[in-house]
């Protein structure tokens, strides 16, 4: 079941062939992580690419002495922490799991082979990368160009779930507001 997930997931973003998701399947590892636990922590490298088969996660950083989300990540979505993973370099990011959680761990080094010597796996890559950087951009956007209000409307129409997920201090933090504004907006959406 959890192949399927994760295949799926992968084969939406590029079609695969069988012999590539074989290879895929026999590197992957899985992990379960209970509320509040770490997948990746302060300063540690990331070495995969992580697929959420079950569960939520959020990705934040510390900034003076403040906890700010720059990320949440649900089931059938995939994290991981950018600069950490290319530079293969100490994370300043964490992945820390809100709710227990079904993790399933692409080893960088293995997924580098394989897309050397598959272009529909090296196509996916690129695909999947160019994703990202997209969604990073989307939000660098809203955070420069829209109102805190619209910031949150636009999170009710795009990624309701993060609502029942996350304390509402993760969320303002991610909309890039204090707890205080959030709480205006919510009574004033409402």
């Amino acid at each position: 079941m959890t192949n399927d997930k994760i295949l799926n997931a992968l084969s939406e973003i590029h079609p695969l062939h069988d012999t590539v998701k074989k290879k895929l399947i026999a590197c992957m590892s899985e992990r379960t992580l209970t509320r509040h636990e770490h997948l990746l922590s302060l300063n540690e490298t990331c070495k995969h690419l992580y697929f959420i088969n079950e569960g939520f996660v959020r990705i934040y950083y510390y900034k003076h002495g403040k906890d700010i989300t720059e990320y949440f990540a649900g089931e059938k979505q995939f994290c991981f922490s950018i600069n950490s993973y290319f530079a293969q370099s100490p994370s300043k990011l964490m992945i820390q799991a809100l709710e227990d959680s079904r993790i399933t761990l692409i080893p960088k080094s293995e997924l580098d082979r394989l897309r050397a010597q598959y272009l529909d796996l090296a196509n996916l890559v690129t695909e999947m990368f160019s994703l990202s950087l997209m969604l990073s951009q989307e939000r660098m956007d809203s955070i420069q160009f829209e109102s805190a209000a619209q910031r949150y409307r636009r999170l009710l129409k795009e990624q309701p779930q993060i609502l029942n997920k996350a304390s509402l201090q993760h969320i303002a933090s991610y909309l890039g507001i204090t707890a205080e504004t959030l709480s205006r907006i919510r009574t004033q959406v409402f």
